[in-house]
């Protein structure tokens, strides 16, 4: 028996973050981080809160890539006055937080007079859809751990392109590879269904179509709009057919040399899905046949299963030339040294990483090691 998970509301378009002046709740807990308090996006909300006669709390010391320490502090926090609901302002690494402060919490200090807070996320990215999903990735020492339960779905997410029209080009072009990730790999895992293939089909149309005039003209708000839209239904796929090993690779790559997640896909995704179409064999598999599919989707050469898999790299290559992306991990500047020195660590780890299982196709330490050199 299979399931499709739809849990949260989502609020879209422009005004959507009036939502908040329209909740009724008593105390709010804010999880944000330093940036968005600095340049004012924070008060957007704070405003909306007071008008309303809703108090509030902050917590505004999440930086990328939060390690246990930050859901401790928050935790300590996020109890001093407990909220009836808990709002996370930004990127995935504070929405990954909020995730894990409130699950925490609630686990390790069961109390009964409690109720488990309404929580409303508000990306200021469009890469992760961390908004909709029931994953949280947390650092520990050099390892990313992914945190999978259902108990960290968002109630509702607020869309409102406003929030993303300043983000910069080079962060626009990593969370964007990281939209068009999210749907390829939803797209071809082994638990992908109707449900999750039809989403993931619409995010990488809305990526190819719209993420090239957001990297050039940030203030473009229908583009924003769309990419925004894009970043949260590849999430609805992907938290419901989960991710394959570019992920994997690319969280043990980026928790051992800092790389942004987004970029850290970027350089593995062609490599991927040569391997998943097994490009250099047959060119039969599953994964090739879908990989196709959406070539044909996207009114690329695909007269053969073949030519569709090439086609379709082709068009992930060139997003990258486009907008500037490292075309290797070298390119990022990590010498050979380092990365050999490192390699087998991360070989490790992303064959432990949860997103490894649900990949079309088995993999080995050897063949995940392969992977990260073609892509060096």
């Amino acid at each position: 028996m299979n399931q499709f998970l739809i849990k949260p509301k989502v609020q879209f378009g422009a005004n959507a973050l009036d939502f908040i002046s329209q909740m009724s709740a008593h105390h709010a807990f804010i999880v944000t981080d330093k940036a968005m308090v600095k340049f004012g996006l924070a008060d957007e909300v704070t405003r909306r809160l007071t008008q309303s006669g809703i108090t509030f709390s902050i917590y505004d010391d999440v930086v990328p890539d939060p390690d246990i320490s930050a859901i401790v502090n928050g935790m300590k926090i996020m109890d001093r006055q407990y909220p009836d609901v808990v709002i996370a302002l930004g990127g995935g690494s504070v929405i990954d937080a909020a995730k894990a402060v409130i699950y925490s919490l609630w686990h390790t200090k069961k109390d009964p007079n409690r109720v488990k807070p309404q929580f409303i996320a508000i990306p200021t990215t469009s890469g992760t859809g961390s908004e909709v999903t029931s994953f949280s990735v947390i650092k520990s020492q050099s390892e990313k751990l992914v945190l999978v339960d259902e108990f960290m779905l968002p109630d509702v997410a607020i869309l409102d392109p406003a929030l993303v029209k300043s983000v910069p080009a080079s962060i626009t072009a990593d969370t964007g590879m990281d939209v068009l990730c999210h749907a390829l790999e939803a797209y071809v895992s082994r638990t992908a269904s109707d449900f999750s293939d039809a989403l993931a089909e619409k995010a990488v149309q809305l990526v190819f179509g719209h993420l090239i005039d957001c990297y050039r003209e940030g203030s473009n708000l229908v583009a924003r709009e769309k990419m925004h839209n894009a970043s949260c239904i590849a999430g609805m796929a992907f938290t419901n057919a989960s991710l394959g090993i570019t992920h994997s690779l690319a969280h043990a790559l980026g928790g051992v040399f800092h790389i942004p997640h987004g970029r850290a896909n970027a350089l593995l995704m062609a490599q991927v899905v040569a391997f998943n179409a097994d490009l250099e064999g047959r060119c039969d598999t599953e994964a090739a046949k879908r990989y196709a599919n959406l070539a044909k989707n996207l009114d690329l050469p695909a007269s053969s299963i073949r030519e569709g898999v090439e086609s379709l790299m082709v068009a992930i290559n060139v997003l990258k030339d486009e907008m500037n992306l490292p075309k290797g991990i070298q390119a990022t500047g990590i010498n050979e040294f380092d990365f050999n020195a490192r390699l087998g660590e991360m070989v490790g780890q992303a064959l432990r990483d949860s997103c490894t299982p649900t990949n079309p196709r088995d993999v080995s330490k050897v063949q995940l090691e392969a992977l990260y050199r073609q892509s060096f």
